[in-house]
């Protein structure tokens, strides 16, 4: 039997034009994504965005539009989650400081600029596009699959 698909909600957070990133999976640093996670039942989207990039940063964020969605799935295991992309803008919080993960997954944070990104692994494949045109409509970045 299919597992439901898993919603997810991510922060598009431009500072001095640097895009910022946090590591996808626990401990690793050879894949990127934007900062966010799993939407809570009955919270608006907005909300679980705040929640999920304070627990994985510590920054505090005010959320605007949403500027992509993105889904990914694993082809081998009963695994398909959709990612709600929305442009925020920081409003407090260290973003250069240290801080912890309350949930242990993100280890590592990094402010970026686009030229930097294209050195790194980053999903989903239209991330940088979408970051750095923030007049563009809201964006559809096909199924691709997870990243070990």
């Amino acid at each position: 039997m299919s597992r439901q698909i898993r919603l997810a909600v991510r922060a598009v957070l431009l500072r001095s034009d640097r895009l910022l990133l946090v590591n996808a999976y626990r401990g690793r640093q050879d894949i990127w994504c934007a900062p966010g996670g799993g939407a809570e039942p009955h919270s608006p989207l907005p909300e679980n965005l705040v929640r999920e990039v304070h627990e994985e940063t510590g920054l505090e964020i005010a959320v605007g539009r949403p500027c992509l969605v993105n889904e990914f799935h694993d082809p081998e295991r009963d695994f398909h989650q959709v990612d709600i992309y929305f442009r925020c803008a920081l409003l407090a919080g260290d973003p250069d400081g240290a801080w912890t993960d309350t949930e242990g997954i993100v280890t590592h944070r990094r402010w970026v600029t686009r030229s930097e990104m294209s050195a790194l692994r980053v999903k989903p494949d239209m991330l940088a596009e979408v970051a750095w045109s923030p007049d563009a409509p809201t964006a559809y970045d096909p199924l691709e699959p997870i990243l070990r």
